[in-house]
């Protein structure tokens, strides 16, 4: 099916982002959600009974539904490609690899619904997703979006649960990421904080160096899949459009990024 006919009559689409809001999880070694009217109706009144009302935002870039740029990760001073990071960063931005120069997605995206699949809820506390739990699942064609529900945004409302630092969160193995990268993918994207296999403890994080470093594969964390979850199954599919890109900002290392996927019908 092209994107085109994707785009017919009877379609469903499908909000992956989860809501920013305060008090939402997001990493401790990352600035937390903040929010606030800076102004209210009626602090400025102007004629004719017309006010104006406006917010501040205060957030990381990696807090939220957001997508890792290649210049998130390093190994031994150097980027993707080889690139040092001397060389990428100037005035404190980085001039290549940044999150600006992420091309807008409208590509067909695949789900692999691990827990479908696997006859559960959700996955347990720390449980690795392997090649076998892909190999289940559909196949990636080049380009594609591959996206991994675990069922962990059940938990979004439990923030020290859904962060899982002292149970472990479940994810994509090295292998499945090989894997995936194997197939030409062009982003992947979960349903956790890290997208990949954390067991309890302190995170090492080969998944983000072997698909941001090693690969040049841009990631996309802390979705919702749930309804996109029944949606496709409902339909008798894995396959969707795609459709999704981060927000311009210029030289950072990720940013948020608000992904829908439209559903045949």
């Amino acid at each position: 099916m092209t994107p085109l006919e994707m785009l017919a009559d009877g379609v469903t689409v499908v909000d992956l982002a989860q809501p920013f809001e305060v008090g939402m999880p997001a990493s401790p070694t990352h600035p937390p959600f903040e929010f606030a009217l800076r102004h209210r109706h009626g602090d400025f009144p102007h004629p004719g009974g017309f006010t104006g009302s406006h917010e501040i935002l205060v957030l990381g870039g990696h807090v939220g539904t957001h997508m890792d740029a290649l210049s998130h990760v390093a190994v031994d001073g150097t980027l993707h490609g080889g690139v040092p990071v001397a060389e990428a960063m100037h005035a404190g931005r980085y001039r290549s690899h940044g999150i600006d120069q992420v091309r807008p997605l409208v590509c067909r995206g695949v789900l692999y619904d691990v827990p479908r699949t696997r006859k559960v809820t959700r996955l347990d506390p720390g449980a690795p997703v392997g090649v076998a739990d892909l190999e289940a699942g559909p196949r990636p064609k080049p380009g594609d979006v591959a996206l991994i529900r675990t069922g962990w945004a059940q938990l979004w409302r439990d923030p020290r649960a859904y962060l899982g630092d002292e149970s472990g969160v479940p994810g994509i193995d090295l292998g499945a990421a090989e894997w995936l990268a194997g197939r030409g993918v062009a982003t992947v994207g979960a349903d956790t904080i890290a997208l990949e296999h954390r067991p309890p403890g302190p995170a090492t994080l080969p998944v983000h160096r072997l698909l941001l470093h090693e690969h040049g594969i841009n990631l996309i964390e802390v979705m919702t899949l749930e309804t996109l979850s029944e949606t496709l199954a409902s339909a008798g599919t894995a396959e969707f459009l795609f459709i999704g890109a981060p927000l311009n900002v210029v030289g950072a290392t990720g940013a948020p990024v608000r992904p829908l996927a439209v559903v045949g019908a």
